[in-house]
C-alpha cells in the first residue's frame, strides 16, 4: 500500500538572481517532471507558491491572534512550492524528490502525511 508524502520545495534567495533563460529552463523541466510523475501515478498535486511577501503568518498566543505580513521563514531561504506525491515508502519518496529540478536551487523536505480517520 502506498503512502502520501509532501515534498516542500525550499529555495535560496539567490534564485532571484538567476538569468531569465536559466529560470525558464528550470520551470520547463519542473513541468515536464510533473507530467512524468502523473504518468507513473505518483503525482497528486503540485504548485509553485506566490512570492513570500504575499503571505500572512498567523500566531495565536494567550488567546490573541497575531498576524504579520510575509512568510515565517528567513530572508535567505523561502518555501517556493510543493509536490504531493504517492510513493511506496520514504525511500521511494526520496528517490522521486531527488529528481525534482528545484532541488538544484535549494532543497526538498520530504515529509510523510499522517492519515486522518474521518470516521
Amino acid at each position: 500500500m502506498n503512502s502520501k508524502y509532501l515534498c516542500l520545495v525550499y529555495e535560496e534567495a539567490k534564485v532571484d538572481a538567476l538569468p531569465e533563460r536559466e529560470s525558464e529552463s528550470i520551470a520547463a523541466e519542473s513541468l515536464e517532471y510533473i507530467g512524468e510523475l502523473e504518468q507513473r501515478g505518483h503525482s497528486i498535486a503540485a504548485a509553485r507558491l506566490q512570492p513570500a511577501e504575499t503571505a500572512a503568518t498567523i500566531r495565536i498566543r494567550d488567546g490573541s491572534i497575531y498576524i504579520s505580513n510575509g512568510a515565517a521563514t528567513g530572508d535567505k531561504e523561502r518555501l517556493g512550492g510543493f509536490y504531493l506525491i504517492d510513493a511506496r515508502d520514504l525511500n521511494d519518496a526520496i528517490r522521486i524528490a531527488a529528481k525534482m529540478p528545484a532541488a538544484r536551487l535549494g532543497w526538498i523536505e520530504v515529509r510523510p502525511l499522517e492519515e486522518c480517520d474521518s470516521g
